[in-house]
């Protein structure tokens, strides 16, 4: 019993000058390389001091790619290729269409019209577009029409930064139902 009473006497005491000795500073004694931690705030779009006549932001280093990017391997002028070797990867489902349908009522309709005349809100102050369903875009695959999507031809810009890739397919699909629509199948209508 006499060893276990001396414990109970030092371990507090013990206890007590480890804790003191495990206090925390808030301030370092030493700070190495201060310049690191407290460097002049510098707006991106401001000139860097270091190179006159420069932005502080600089251009990433050419190839640099962003991650889960996947970049579009065709030039502009390569729309044949892209023909050739792009087939749309998406089912044609009631979902799918849906999709496509708000995809091209979002961005397309504008210049192409509601069902793909050309006839396009801003149509009487530019150019008006050639129709989706006459005879030379129907005669296009979907990746040649992915292909002018993505990187654009002659008046009409690339839509690469503001429709995803799957929503281009998506408005492809819904492009085909409206040349369906324009130009029926003996089938499609009934006697």
């Amino acid at each position: 019993m006499g060893r276990s009473r001396r414990l109970t006497r030092v371990l507090p005491a013990i206890v007590l000058v480890l804790a003191a000795g495990c206090s925390t500073k808030t301030q370092p004694t030493f700070e190495y390389m201060p310049d690191m931690s407290y460097g002049p705030r510098l707006a991106a779009q401001n000139e860097d001091p270091n190179r006159p006549g420069e932005p502080v932001m600089r251009m990433p280093v050419e190839g640099t790619v962003p991650r889960g990017f996947v970049p579009y391997r065709y030039r502009a002028v390569d729309s044949l290729l892209a023909q050739a070797e792009l087939t749309n990867p998406l089912p044609r489902s009631a979902e799918v269409l849906a999709r496509g349908q708000k995809i091209y009522m979002t961005y397309c309709v504008v210049c192409h019209g509601e069902t793909g005349d050309g006839q396009g809100y801003i149509v009487p102050k530019f150019p008006m577009p050639p129709s989706l369903y006459s005879d030379k875009v129907r005669g296009w695959n979907d990746g040649r029409i992915f292909h002018v999507i993505t990187r654009g031809q002659n008046l009409m810009p690339s839509y690469a930064s503001q429709i995803l890739p799957e929503d281009r397919w998506a408005a492809i699909h819904y492009v085909r139902v409206l040349q369906r629509a324009a130009h029926p199948a003996p089938g499609d209508v009934t006697p």
